[in-house]
């Protein structure tokens, strides 16, 4: 997989946690480096081990699906993509984290929750026998820097984004699904 894609993908699946932590961003009364930190952390963190373990568990079916791999690859981002639009337009804004970002059992919810999606790309990342340890460590890091500015953008600009966000996550990663079928198809 070329960086171009590797990058899209990673900025695909922040789109979650950048809402998050925007929103939670947006509650804070002090303490904004601490909480963008902790959620920086929290939500990068898991974005990158979620991969993994859905690589992992996708090697073991690999083999059985080599022949049609671009096609679950594209399913998949597809629906990835296409449940995070339908969940920004169902959720409300104050339907968001609006509780500390330094409660650890908070956090670490919403650091699951956010990253669900990412297992179901690890899956896909090893139907198509692409290495892990590079997607991982820019989902991870790209992750990282969205939700860390998104806090600070949370307490200062909350109104301007709203939903917003997850569309345009959900639109990349369905960009990226279907230049992965053309590309089986076509090239």
């Amino acid at each position: 997989m070329d960086m171009i894609s590797t990058l899209l993908i990673a900025f695909g699946l922040s789109m979650d946690a950048f809402a998050v932590s925007v929103t939670g961003g947006a509650t804070l009364t002090g303490r904004r480096l601490k909480s963008a930190l902790m959620a920086a952390f929290f939500f990068g963190g898991f974005q990158a081990l979620m991969p993994v373990i859905g690589w992992l568990g996708g090697l073991e079916f690999s083999d059985f699906v080599t022949g049609f791999d671009h096609w679950i690859a594209f399913i998949l981002l597809v629906l990835i993509g296409g449940k995070m639009i339908f969940e920004s337009m169902k959720d409300g804004p104050s339907d968001r984290a609006t509780a500390n970002l330094l409660d650890l059992r908070l956090l670490t919810l919403l650091a699951i929750a956010t990253s669900i999606d990412a297992l179901a790309v690890g899956v896909t990342f090893a139907f198509l026998d692409v290495s892990i340890v590079v997607p991982v460590a820019v989902i991870g890091s790209v992750t990282f820097a969205l939700s860390f500015i998104g806090v600070f953008i949370g307490s200062r600009f909350i109104g301007l984004f709203e939903n917003r966000i997850e569309i345009v996550g959900g639109l990349i990663l369905i960009g990226i699904g279907l230049k992965i079928l053309l590309e089986a198809l076509f090239f």
